[in-house]
């Protein structure tokens, strides 16, 4: 049986994901066969995994940094929010159920048993298993029939290293406080703690670093500098999508839906020294000076196509296309610029048919079986061909899939408008592949810039295992694994 060792946060967003990255790219290079494991996590950005299934983004980028392929086992149970109190549960790949937030509990304890088994399945086929916890151990009001953190590692064993922020602020109280809160043998699984995302001199906080092992009891593994070239990886978090300031270039507005979903298209883009990416929160307008708007994928469609005209920016789309500019609809945003809408079946919420914003030719029908499929396509405008995931419920039909946005293996895929400025498809990750990128960029008059997106995430991820290595006592953490 292989080893393991468990990063839990004092909170969400608290870096985990990366640390996981960065330590299993760090392990890789010593020779050993490491995967990443999150028993549960909650993100409507999600992976299509070979064995055809899907987990959360984050997971992916760790498979990566392991070498290995995304599957299903790396994140046995996520949770897809589609409203603010219900989420779609998928387990190890497949939907299971939507349920409210309050009635989740219930299934915890059938939950876990699916949580072991991929465990058990990674730890059978590796040296070592990373794994990632979900939010905070604090939370202790969660703590029955808990997966995700301290009910997971107690049942297995696994030693666990709490990760502390302190870029938010009040890192000694984040780390001694969550120990004040713990269940004596939950606390007696943690055997260290990190600081994480420091700003500046480190030597700077080597007295609150004293005080939270003489307070705790518990050993540091070090002080983490903050990781300037984070942003070069893909974001789990539409909030974490990175938007260097340019001056100019090609102007890209993405509209940040309330549920939106499987926006990893916007990395490489963001990445373009030729474009300029805007990610537009609510109650802000489309500018005038918007060359492309993106509507994204939603893990809701009737409800973020309500939440896009209750901004206004249904309006603001029309005078956009009225100066001249482009959309691009990708998934659930290539459902909202046809004609209608229909979830007969109530599959995304109450059962009806809404009225789309009219700019394609099309009509949706939401189906309950979920098509989950990486996929090689030919742009049919450049004739590049590239690949991409398919990952939705619905299915589109109508007069512009006469002129399709791509080709998959022969067959029509997505539509566009008579005069080419408005196109739709289902297809997500178009953008990582370069010579697409550059293909689909140079309709909009933006020279090739020779950016390998695949490349640099790879090279970051070196970066970022070199960095953890020279501030992290990484010896002392591999160590510790069981």
């Amino acid at each position: 049986m292989s080893r393991a060792l468990m990063l839990q946060g004092t909170g969400s967003n608290v870096g985990k994901s990366m640390l996981v990255a960065g330590l299993c790219r760090a392990a890789r290079a010593r020779g050993l066969r490491v995967a990443p494991f999150k028993p549960q996590n909650m993100s409507n950005n999600a992976a299509v995994t070979a064995d055809g299934g899907e987990i959360g983004r984050a997971q992916a980028l760790q498979a990566l940094a392991c070498g290995l392929a995304p599957h299903t086992d790396m994140n046995p149970v996520l949770l897809k929010p589609e409203t603010d109190t219900g989420a779609q549960v998928i387990v190890q790949g497949r939907r299971l159920t939507s349920t409210r937030a309050r009635d989740y509990a219930a299934l915890k304890p059938r939950l876990l048993g699916c949580v072991r088994d991929s465990f058990a399945r990674l730890r059978g086929a590796h040296d070592l298993v990373i794994v990632e916890g979900a939010g905070s151990p604090a939370e202790v009001n969660l703590r029955a029939n808990d997966i995700a953190n301290m009910g997971f590692a107690r049942a297995e064993r696994v030693p666990v290293v709490l990760v502390g922020c302190i870029d938010r602020g009040g890192v000694i109280a984040q780390i001694v406080g969550t120990q004040a809160v713990l269940d004596p043998d939950d606390a007696a699984l943690v055997a260290g703690f990190i600081i994480n995302k420091f700003r500046g001199d480190p030597r700077l906080f080597d007295d609150g670093y004293a005080m939270i092992a003489s307070r705790t009891g518990w050993p540091g593994f070090g002080v983490l500098p903050w990781f300037p070239d984070a942003w070069r990886l893909p974001a789990e978090d539409a909030l974490d999508v990175a938007t260097p300031r340019r001056a100019s270039g090609l102007h890209a507005v993405c509209l940040c839906l309330s549920r939106m979903a499987n926006f990893d298209d916007l990395d490489p883009l963001a990445q373009e020294p030729g474009v300029r990416l805007t990610m537009l929160g609510p109650g802000r307008a489309i500018p005038g000076d918007a060359d492309l708007v993106i509507v994204p994928g939603a893990k809701s469609t009737r409800g973020d196509l309500a939440f896009l005209r209750a901004q206004g920016w249904d309006v603001d789309i029309a005078a956009h296309l009225r100066r001249g500019g482009h959309v691009l609809g990708i998934c659930g945003g290539y459902q909202m610029l046809g004609r209608s809408i229909a979830d007969p079946g109530g599959i995304e919420g109450p059962a009806g048919t809404d009225a789309g914003l009219g700019l394609l030719a099309v009509d949706t029908v939401m189906h309950p079986d979920k098509r989950l499929e990486e996929v090689r396509a030919v742009h049919a405008a450049t004739g590049a061909p590239f690949d991409g995931y398919e990952i939705h419920i619905g299915r589109t039909n109508g007069p512009d899939r006469a002129r399709p946005f791509a080709h998959v293996g022969g067959t029509p895929e997505g539509a566009v408008s008579a005069d080419g400025r408005i196109a739709g498809s289902y297809l997500h990750g178009m953008f990582r592949d370069d010579g697409f990128r550059a293909a689909y960029l140079a309709g909009l008059g933006v020279a090739a810039s020779g950016t390998g997106y695949a490349a640099g995430v790879e090279a970051t991820l070196d970066a970022l295992a070199a960095h953890i290595e020279a501030h992290l006592d990484v010896p002392g953490l591999l160590a510790l694994a069981r």
